[in-house]
């Protein structure tokens, strides 16, 4: 009799520990796919950064945002490239006939920040357009220019918060990381990805920056 019931007492247990044991192991399970990811996308990205030459900055001597834009400076849809980055980046973002936001939801990765209004966001170009003048696009054609400020195929613009735009500026990684740590892969991951692609080559102290933040991968 004694060991019928210790046996029900066993099994009353088992199922009061096993939910609890389930919610704990689940975040973990969910998680492992991710932290796989990152690490897939670190080793590409070490290749990619190999594959890329290093050289001193050039001069910004000649250099305006203006040269990054069409001659006539006209949109070629009705929508703009800010438009078009704050629609695919926030949640339930409604729009006016004239393509402007006029109520959503955006997050900033660079600070965690969640914004409310369209107000407080900023299109931030992950490799600055004065930083991408320093590592080769001085000697770009206005065309390839103009390609690379409006580029929504590669990881090239983002919404971020309006302070944490004007805190980066137009720095590199050795001298601006995002203050969100967890975010430091996917900033190396992303600067890297847009200068492989457009062969912009990179400085000895950037290259070290970025090998540094693929670290937290």
């Amino acid at each position: 009799m004694i060991s019928l019931r210790r046996a029900a007492c066993v099994a009353v247990l088992a199922l009061v520990f096993l939910p609890i044991t389930a919610a704990l192991t689940a975040p973990q399970a969910a998680a492992e796919p991710r932290k796989r990811a990152q690490a897939d996308s670190a080793v590409l990205a070490r290749r990619m950064l190999g594959q890329l030459k290093v050289a001193r900055a050039l001069s910004i001597r000649g250099y305006s945002r203006k040269r990054f834009q069409s001659a006539q400076g006209q949109r070629r849809s009705k929508c703009s490239t800010r438009e078009k980055v704050l629609a695919r980046d926030g949640r339930k973002v409604r729009r006016n006939a004239a393509c402007h936001p006029v109520k959503g939801t955006w997050y900033s990765p660079y600070d965690g920040k969640v914004l409310k209004s369209e107000k407080y966001v900023d299109v931030d170009h992950v490799v600055p357009l004065s930083y991408a003048w320093r590592s080769g696009a001085k000697r770009w054609s206005a065309a390839k220019r103009r390609a690379f400020a409006h580029d929504l195929r590669r990881p090239e613009l983002i919404t971020v918060s309006h302070s944490a735009n004007i805190a980066k500026g137009g720095q590199g990684p050795q001298s601006w990381r995002p203050p969100r740590r967890a975010h430091w892969c996917r900033y190396a991951t992303s600067w890297i990805t847009v200068k492989h692609h457009y062969r912009l080559f990179v400085t000895r102290s950037e290259r070290t920056a970025l090998l540094n933040m693929l670290r937290t991968c």
